[in-house]
């Protein structure tokens, strides 16, 4: 064994290969550790961080036609929310298709272009709400304004995560956070499916209050906007929207008629079908739609 004292040259090369080897191993950084850098996120519940999304699959506000009611109330409260004034939690809901999510996405964007980094949108997916409250704990404080958006959001009997998401829209001692909206979409008036709801008032004790503790989740949320299937006036006006903001060369008699045939195969109308009617229309002439 050598009796050689290690010089100060040799304790300092060990600690730096040392400190090297700590950062190979280490966990890669947090990727919401420059939250603003985006306008858009994604809540990974495993991980407990935000993914961050650069750019947003969205349609652009003047492009949904049908709905522009349903779009100027959400564009005002959203608005509001924006200038730190008071708004509602949003529960959007009504048939498939309808342009839910979409004016959801489109009224972040617009907001966005006259105020670049206004609001925040954070997709939580529904398997995720349980640990809403992780993530509300993440934002809260925080100098942005954000809206938490759930897509597709509905519940069964045997999950018992909407109390979470029943307690962080109004309930428990800390509330929400003054900076975070919470906006949803589902199909599902009352989140909830009907027979599930009248099975629990035929098997409970006390049927009215089974029913309360379901339905009452919808109650928190102070705005509710329906959405419905779309006549063919109204579809019709989406698809000439499409065609005309995308350049599309061809007659409007011809438009109509194949987009009549497409809603036709699809057994529906809706903002859903004249968009993917679009598509197909724009492969077969060699058009890209950007």
């Amino acid at each position: 064994m050598s009796d050689e004292i290690p010089t100060l040259c040799d304790v300092s090369t060990v600690l730096e290969r040392i400190a090297r080897a700590l950062e190979r191993i280490a966990p890669p950084p947090r990727a919401d550790d420059a939250m603003g850098s985006q306008d858009a996120y994604v809540w990974q519940a495993d991980t407990e961080r935000l993914h961050p999304v650069p750019r947003v699959n969205r349609v652009a506000f003047g492009l949904l036609k049908g709905i522009e009611r349903q779009g100027e109330i959400l564009m005002e409260n959203t608005r509001r929310f924006a200038r730190g004034l008071p708004a509602n939690n949003a529960l959007l809901w009504g048939a498939r298709g309808t342009g839910k999510s979409s004016l959801v996405k489109a009224v972040h964007g617009e907001i966005n272009a006259t105020t670049p980094h206004a609001l925040i949108l954070i997709e939580i997916h529904r398997e995720d709400i349980a640990t809403l409250p992780h993530l509300l704990e993440r934002i809260r404080g925080t100098e942005h304004r954000c809206i938490v958006f759930s897509d597709d959001l509905s519940f069964d009997s045997e999950d018992a995560s909407y109390k979470s998401l029943k307690t962080v829209l109004e309930g428990g001692i800390e509330g929400r956070p003054e900076n975070v909206l919470f906006y949803a979409t589902s199909n599902r008036r009352h989140l909830m499916a009907r027979d599930m709801i009248d099975n629990e008032r035929a098997s409970a004790i006390n049927p009215t209050e089974a029913v309360e503790e379901k339905v009452s989740l919808s109650d928190r949320f102070g705005l509710w906007l329906g959405f419905h299937n779309c006549d063919q006036k109204t579809y019709l006006a989406i698809v000439e929207g499409y065609a005309q903001h995308y350049a599309i060369a061809i007659a409007r008699e011809r438009l109509h008629a194949l987009a009549n045939e497409w809603s036709i195969t699809r057994g529906a109308r809706s903002g859903r079908v004249a968009w993917q009617f679009i598509q197909d229309l724009a492969g077969k002439e060699g058009l890209t739609l950007s």
